[in-house]
């Protein structure tokens, strides 16, 4: 491998997915700038935070809790762990209460999916499909073959 390449790649171990990280750009904190993988993929829609129930806490925090919990179990489903995901895209109604909540998010998202940060993207949305939601999460994992 091309020296200047091998430091754009970083393994990720016996998962087959790998961060990407060009030369001389600051690291990211909490997600990644690009990954690659190679297998199959497990693909969740828009996930919320759903109980079985169908009821959604109240709580914006609450609310990512049982979000990040819902698409582990969709992953599970897939045959895929949290060190498979390539991509998660978070919409959120308030961005200032996101913002807000950064210290209690990294230690919710470090408790269900450790410390495996994929590429990411946040959008601040006007609503979301279920009125009472306030986060709606997309997950894209990829299992090695």
């Amino acid at each position: 491998m091309n020296p200047s390449k091998a430091s754009a790649i970083r393994s990720e171990g016996e998962t087959g997915v790998r961060t990407l990280q060009p030369s001389g750009w600051p690291a990211p904190k909490g997600y990644a700038n690009g990954m690659t993988a190679d297998g199959r993929l497990v693909v969740t829609g828009g996930v919320i935070g759903w109980d079985v129930h169908g009821h959604l806490p109240p709580d914006f925090v609450a609310q990512v809790r049982q979000t990040l919990r819902n698409i582990a179990a969709i992953l599970t489903e897939g045959g895929a762990k949290p060190e498979h995901l390539v991509r998660l895209t978070w919409y959120v109604v308030d961005m200032d209460e996101y913002l807000a909540s950064l210290k209690a998010l990294g230690q919710i998202y470090r408790e269900i999916f450790g410390a495996h940060y994929p590429a990411m993207a946040l959008l601040q949305v006007v609503r979301l499909v279920e009125k009472e939601a306030k986060v709606e999460i997309e997950a894209t994992a990829v299992v090695p073959r």
